[in-house]
């Protein structure tokens, strides 16, 4: 705990970045929420305690899942590994609308920093966090707006598209940069480490094209479809239908 305090003291400027991006993913799940709420009349608090209590259990779910990450050949086990913890947040998305796959979302990188504390100057918490969310916010809430069998496969491959746009993004724009300042490395060394893999990877753009894209399609794709093969069974026993 005191390790995580000295963290948070040092990286004051990059933790309050960190808080506007999950003030931000809040922000949007709540307007659409809101306003999917007010054009099917439904009345239901977008909290009310089944979704906080499916929450924080999923949150759960999603905090050990993080824990088990699995190292794929194309990418540098030091930076780069996969993890489903994307999938509990999406079921519960699905179920509960963007605001509870946010929560998730968020709750799953909070309880991982205490238990586990941050390797990475919290610039990991960061990336799993933001880059989730650029997979579970457009997903929900295409299904939010439309709750169909189409409507699902539509809103995961939308998904999909998005956290390997926005991860190979953020990732050559500003996370392997604030990565690189934050321990005293170039941005070269880090390209080297994806070389070691990859002979193809010659500079950033191609690491990002050849490591980074490719993961994220991955993630998203066994998201996908762990989501569509659970959710019809889950989602009853979630909801109290059954």
């Amino acid at each position: 705990m005191n390790n995580i305090l000295s963290q948070i003291v040092d990286n004051a400027t990059f933790l309050l970045v960190f808080a506007l991006v999950i003030f931000l993913m809040f922000l949007i799940a709540y307007a659409v929420e809101k306003y999917a709420k007010k054009k099917s009349n439904d009345t239901e608090r977008i909290l009310s305690t089944r979704k906080m209590v499916v929450t924080g259990m999923f949150a759960a779910i999603s905090t050990v899942l993080m824990l088990f990450e699995f190292t794929v050949p194309f990418a540098p086990p030091g930076i780069y590994k996969l993890d489903l913890s994307e999938l509990p947040a999406l079921i519960g998305g699905f179920a509960f609308g963007p605001v509870v796959g946010v929560m998730i979302e968020f709750l799953k990188v909070l309880l991982k920093t205490l238990i586990k504390g941050t390797s990475t100057a919290f610039v990991g918490e960061l990336a799993n966090f933001f880059v989730g969310c650029s997979f579970i916010l457009p997903a929900t809430i295409i299904y939010r707006l439309k709750k169909t069998k189409s409507t699902a496969i539509i809103a995961c491959v939308v998904g999909t598209i998005m956290i390997t746009i926005v991860g190979s993004s953020f990732n050559a724009f500003y996370l392997l940069p604030v990565f690189a300042k934050m321990f005293g490395m170039d941005i070269e060394v880090i390209i080297g480490m994806g070389t070691a893999v990859n002979s193809h990877v010659t500079s950033l753009t191609s690491f990002i094209l050849l490591i980074v894209a490719p993961l994220n399609v991955i993630k998203g794709a066994v998201n996908t479809i762990l989501t569509l093969v659970l959710y019809k069974h889950l989602s009853p026993i979630l909801k109290g239908t059954k």
